[in-house]
């Protein structure tokens, strides 16, 4: 099964590339399924047809689902939650904000995530293209599953145990509800699907992120952003596309200084992004709404390519630590050692190659470090960074 994410920083245009996506793979023969994990769903707007929280099919060999966010909550942290209830009542902390605690911050995006496992697993589907939330943050709630895995194997095993052992006597001394063994079930189901939603998608044979975005500064700075993280986390981008640019003929009139604007930042896209592939979706006559527009839009932004195809396959950038200091490696091919060029300011770093210049945002591993050396070496630059300034003072004093 072929799996595509489109993410981007929201009004960017990403449901309806996705959308786009979508109809032209089901026009070419594959069964497609596009699913919006977006809480602020827009998917059946775009399609101009009604799509619930089940598949619906829109035409042949294409479905559509907006997932509900709240029903999979209950579904996958509904005995737990249950459980956490009882627990609050008991401390007499319950009131009408109770319900939203029990629900921590990402984890409604992560069992709407889930839905990408479990349609992988039905093989009902040739290709699932997901209609992701704003920007790369939710994909980044995936590298949860590694610490809850550690926790799984090193402790959980353990804490079962113990809980067995004091659950008699906390409920005669304090009148406690230690968890059963159906919220502890519950909890390490949920850990190990998550596990297996990870593995799936960070698998370069078969996953890949698309980042869509405008030719717009602050659009270009979070994607940007989106990208560095998902490099970071292990994701395989393989293309970015740049929606609704102007044609050349708005060069005129009240909407030049805007083409001229645009211009400059297409030019900043491709030294940023490359060796990624870079399509364009033009700024379109008419509301990109229903099936036969998006049609179009996917015609002119695809052209000959097939929608479905692995566009790009390795990472551009990659963080690794050695001999006790971090290393960032970027690709940056077909360039001279000699026009090579790094500036730091704060949490972003500027690469001048030549007549490109890429600027990167450090993420929070390289906060606080400053550049003490780069190497570049076989199309791509390993850039140095020494310990944290608060390290630094640490051992001064």
């Amino acid at each position: 099964m072929r799996i595509i994410i489109y993410t981007g920083k929201g009004g960017v245009g990403k449901t309806s590339i996705a959308a786009a996506t979508a109809v032209k793979m089901a026009e070419q023969g594959k069964r497609t399924l596009i699913l919006s994990t977006d809480a602020a769903h827009s998917l059946a707007d775009s399609l101009a047809v009604p799509i619930g929280p089940d598949p619906v099919q829109i035409s042949e060999n294409l479905w559509g689902q907006e997932v509900n966010a709240i029903r999979e909550t209950e579904r996958n942290w509904g005995t737990v939650q249950v459980w956490l209830t009882k627990l609050l009542d008991k401390a007499q902390l319950k009131d009408v904000t109770t319900e939203e605690m029990l629900v921590f911050p990402g984890m409604e995006e992560l069992f709407s995530l889930l839905k990408i496992k479990e349609h992988a697993e039905s093989g009902q589907y040739d290709v699932l293209v997901v209609d992701c939330a704003p920007t790369g943050e939710t994909l980044r709630l995936l590298s949860y599953p590694n610490v809850l895995n550690w926790w799984l194997e090193k402790i959980f095993p353990t804490e079962r145990k113990l809980i067995k052992i004091v659950r008699p006597v906390a409920k005669i001394v304090k009148d406690i509800d230690l968890p059963s063994d159906d919220v502890l079930d519950s909890i390490e189901r949920l850990a190990r699907g998550l596990e297996e939603m990870q593995r799936l998608v960070l698998d370069s044979d078969t996953t890949s992120v698309r980042i869509v975005l405008n030719p717009e500064k602050m659009v270009l700075a979070e994607a940007k952003r989106s990208f560095t993280y998902l490099n970071l986390f292990g994701f395989n981008t393989d293309a970015i596309i740049v929606n609704r640019v102007l044609p050349d003929e708005a060069g005129e009139g009240f909407f030049a200084l805007w083409r001229d604007i645009q211009k400059k930042y297409e030019e900043e896209i491709v030294s940023n992004f490359q060796p990624l592939p870079i399509l364009k979706a033009p700024m379109m006559q008419k509301e990109i709404i229903g099936v036969p527009v998006l049609k179009e839009l996917a015609d002119i932004v695809y052209a000959d390519r097939d929608p479905s195809a692995m566009f790009y396959h390795g990472r551009t950038e990659s963080i690794r630590e050695e001999d006790g200091e971090m290393l960032l490696e970027i690709a940056i091919p077909f360039i001279d050692k000699a026009d090579l060029n790094l500036t730091q300011t704060g949490d972003e770093l500027t690469v001048d190659a030549g007549a490109y210049k890429r600027k990167v945002i450090l993420p929070r591993t390289l906060m606080n470090r400053q550049v003490t050396g780069a190497k570049y070496a076989q199309d791509r630059l390993v850039i140095r960074f020494g310990k944290r300034e608060l390290e630094k003072n640490v051992e001064d004093q």
